[in-house]
């Protein structure tokens, strides 16, 4: 969330800046700084009444002393006032707090500069284009009818054990899937990210923490006996790691990297949007996790875009780079960079992956901070990306690499599949 010296810094700029995204924070941030100006008043009174407390305690025992008993007595009764007077202005501030804190969490996080102003998905930017377009005959099949073809992908039999949007893989899909998730952690490694191995379920403070609650409980699978959430993305327990942390400056940046499967709740739409592996509610994906000093988290998203860019430039996909605009960006980051991949069946783009920098929103809610040159605490910037996103690069492949022969496999994942084509 926002700090409240964000906030009170440059209130008219946070409002200004909230309005990309299509966010009115006018009333939120008036109403913030009002409750801290109450907080503050309030605090002031409390200590007031705290240093009259220690006088009068200080004046009984000396009353007591001098054998002035009814004074002393009176003095108790004053004491015993004040204390009921600063009973209900400790609940007034706890009050004051809590109404901040919520507020806080109301207000989504302020877009970057960087980000273009629009509402919607038509309005992001096309920042930067590669690889190669395929040239497919006019017959050419789309995904769900060559997982049929081949054996690789039955949907039908996830809809028999669980419902829609959870596709069982077969033997060379199967594999196929393996060999993509042990693909892209072998080179998140390469690239320096430590290998994590997370919990599938996380507690409430967990999806508090990365932003997921309160703003997406509808779309998260929820244990009720436990309180307990399926999480929709690695992010949330690697990020959660450095929950209530403070790093030390040298050992920054923190890079993680993990796989797991992921859940989500949402439906989306209906037709082709959702068809085949377009749209599930599990789904393999590999994420890549950033802890950085402010100062740094700039250069380490232009770091993690080259990263994603170069499994997209190895899978021979063609592809591009969406800076997003504030309206399409989610509710906790400062900027999004989403890559796309072309899929030639369908005619269309795919996204596959997302990479975002938080700055401090994530880190405020984590607590999660680094130690100075100077000795104190600062918060840090938390980034993260899809590094990759497994079904819609599955659709991709099979699409763009189907020949009469059969489907080719890039040669990149040639060693882990042990084929190099399915047929």
């Amino acid at each position: 969330m926002l700090t409240l010296q964000q906030i009170k810094e440059d209130p008219e700029r946070i409002i200004a800046r909230l309005a990309v995204k299509g966010f009115d924070g006018k009333q939120g941030v008036n109403d913030v700084i009002a409750y801290d100006d109450r907080r503050k008043n309030l605090q002031f009174q409390n200590d007031t009444i705290a240093a009259e407390l220690k006088k009068k305690a200080d004046s009984i025992g000396r009353l007591m002393k001098e054998g002035s008993r009814e004074a002393a007595e009176e003095a108790k009764k004053e004491v015993a006032a004040l204390k009921e007077q600063q009973k209900e202005i400790a609940e007034q501030l706890t009050a004051a707090e809590s109404a901040i804190r919520d507020i806080l969490l109301s207000i989504p996080n302020v877009p970057c500069d960087m980000v273009p102003e629009g509402l919607t998905a038509e309005d992001n930017v096309v920042e930067k284009t590669g690889g190669k377009m395929p040239d497919l005959p006019a017959d050419a099949l789309p995904h769900w009818d060559l997982a049929k073809k081949y054996n690789l992908i039955n949907f039908d039999l996830g809809v028999k054990i669980t419902g829609p949007g959870f596709p069982v893989y077969i033997g060379k899909g199967a594999r196929l899937q393996r060999a993509l998730i042990q693909f892209f952690l072998d080179r998140a490694g390469e690239a320096g990210y430590l290998e994590i191995q997370p919990p599938y379920v996380v507690n409430e403070a967990s999806g508090y923490g990365t932003g997921q609650l309160p703003d997406k409980e509808g779309q998260m699978y929820y244990i009720n006996e436990d309180r307990l959430y399926l999480i929709p993305t690695a992010e949330v327990p690697v990020t959660n790691l450095y929950r209530d942390v403070i790093i030390p400056s040298d050992q920054l940046p923190v890079k993680n990297c993990a796989y797991s499967a992921c859940f989500r709740r949402e439906a989306g739409s209906y037709g082709k949007d959702v068809r085949g592996l377009n749209r599930l509610h599990q789904f393999d994906k590999v994420e890549i996790v950033r802890i950085e000093k402010p100062e740094c988290s700039y250069a380490a998203l232009e770091e993690m875009k080259d990263h994603v860019q170069g499994l997209l430039e190895s899978l021979g996909l063609p592809w591009h780079i969406l800076r997003l605009c504030g309206g399409d960006m989610s509710f906790t980051s400062s900027i999004t960079f989403d890559f796309e991949v072309y899929s030639a069946a369908q005619e269309r783009w795919l996204e596959v992956s997302s990479v975002s920098n938080f700055e401090t929103y994530q880190a405020n809610r984590l607590k999660c901070r680094y130690r100075g040159e100077d000795k104190k605490t600062h918060l840090c910037h938390t980034l993260n990306g899809s590094a990759l996103a497994l079904p819609r690069i599955m659709a991709a492949l099979l699409e763009n690499n189907q020949t009469p022969e059969g489907i080719v496999v890039p040669e990149c994942l040639r060693k882990y599949t042990g084929f190099d084509i399915i047929n």
